[in-house]
This record gives structure tokens, C-alpha cells and sequence, in this order.
């Protein structure tokens, strides 16, 4: 991914028209998006919003993604598996940080599971047989991982991983790494809602809008035609 110092702002009407010509569009052999069999083993269901922290690869299609997923309240690009002071895109985009691209997902646990957002994040979201890498992106900081804000959501995400590996859902062993114990950190403004904010962008189109296309073409029961987004009033930190 690019630096961007400068974001042209698109008419949101245009997402619709984008996502429109993805669901035309030959989806790239990179993604290779399946209905996955949904987890054996979930959180109980609770009543306060839940955060799940996510990396796989760019963040701006991550995010794209689950800002179109019902239940989901927000969902935040940023940081995370590194120090604080290394929180930022030029020196993450070194790979020498310890950070992944990540995305905060916060939603509602009456409306969907932890273990669905990892249905969609393993399906849709990006590939995770990919080692340190997604698509056109390569280094650590492109790395799919799960970063659990407990030892629940620790506890889901290893069962989930050894489910499908037995079921031999992939044609390749999955990499994704659970990486306990580390602080979100958002990323600075020009990186949130990308997607939804540029969807003619080239690596947009290219990369991320099949993945949305995806998730309303696998997952029609959870997917929402308007994006949660940060710029709508959602705070940052």
C-alpha cells in the first residue's frame, strides 16, 4: 500500500455504484472467498458491545468489509503488536515495528457472535494461508493475526483455527498467529473509511471492492448496504 498524502472525498452514492461493478467482476484467485462453516466453539451471547481486533493485510479492505456488516457499531483502522511510540504509517510500513495493520471491530453480541466476525474475517476479509503478506502487500506488517482482548476470545479464536484446519478448509495451512496482550492504536484520519471515501481508487477497486461484493454474495444475512463509518461521528480513540 501506498502512502496517501492527499485523499480526493467521493460522493458515498458512489459506493454503491462501485460495489455494483465488483459484483460484475471476476473476483482475483487471491481471494478465494468460501462459506466457511461457522465456529463449533462461540462466546456466550452478553449484552455490552465487544471489540475484536483483527489484522489481514491492508486495512483499509478490512475495514471496508466489516463496516458493512450487520451488528457491527464501528470499525476502526490502526495498529497493533507494537510500541506506542512506533504507532505510526511510515515507521509500521518499515515492517520493523512489530505492528500489523489492524482493524478495531467493535459490535453488538445480541446481534452477532465473536466467532461470526471470525467466519467473515477468515472467508471474506482476507486470505489466511498468506505468510506475512496479503495480495500485492508483503512484510510483517501485512500479517494475519488476531490480537484477543481476553482469554475468551483467545479461547474461540484457537478452536476456530484447529476446526478448520481438520475440516481442510483451505488448500494451504492457515498462518494467522494469536497474539494475546497488545494495544490498539488508530491510525491517523486519512486511512479511515478509505474505502467507503474512495471507491474508484485503483487498489481499491482492485483489491478491496471484491471483498465487500464477497460478503454481500456469501453472507447476504449479515451484510448492510450503509457503512458504519468513523468520519460519522464515531470517535477515533
Amino acid at each position: 500500500m501506498t502512502k496517501i498524502s492527499r485523499i480526493s472525498v467521493f460522493a458515498l452514492a458512489a459506493v454503491a455504484a462501485a460495489l455494483t461493478l465488483a459484483l460484475k467482476t471476476p473476483v482475483s484467485g487471491a481471494e478465494q472467498a468460501r462459506v466457511l462453516p461457522p465456529p463449533a466453539v462461540d462466546e456466550p451471547a452478553g449484552a455490552a458491545p465487544e471489540v475484536a481486533v483483527l489484522a489481514g493485510g491492508c486495512f483499509w479492505g478490512v475495514q471496508g468489509v466489516f463496516q458493512h456488516v450487520k451488528g457491527v457499531t464501528g470499525a476502526v483502522s490502526g495498529y497493533a503488536g507494537g510500541d506506542k511510540g512506533q504507532a505510526q504509517y511510515e515507521t509500521v510500513s518499515s515492517g520493523r515495528t512489530g505492528h500489523a495493520e489492524s482493524v478495531r471491530v467493535t459490535f453488538d453480541p445480541r446481534q452477532i457472535s465473536y466467532g461470526r466476525i471470525l467466519q467473515i474475517y477468515f472467508s471474506v476479509a482476507h486470505d489466511p494461508t498468506e505468510l506475512n503478506r496479503q495480495g500485492p502487500d508483503t512484510g510483517t506488517q501485512y500479517r494475519s493475526a488476531i490480537f484477543p482482548t481476553d482469554a475468551e476470545q483467545a479461547r474461540v479464536a484457537k478452536a476456530y483455527i484447529a476446526q478448520l484446519e481438520q475440516a481442510h478448509a483451505f488448500n494451504a495451512p492457515i498462518v494467522t498467529k494469536i497474539e494475546p496482550d497488545r494495544t490498539f492504536y488508530p491510525a491517523e484520519a486519512y486511512h479511515q473509511d478509505f474505502l467507503a471515501l474512495n471507491p474508484t481508487y485503483p487498489y481499491i477497486v482492485y483489491n478491496d471492492l471484491p471483498k465487500v461484493a464477497n460478503l454481500k454474495r456469501l453472507y447476504p444475512e449479515v451484510y448492510r448496504s450503509d457503512p458504519v463509518l468513523v468520519s460519522g461521528g464515531r470517535q477515533m480513540n
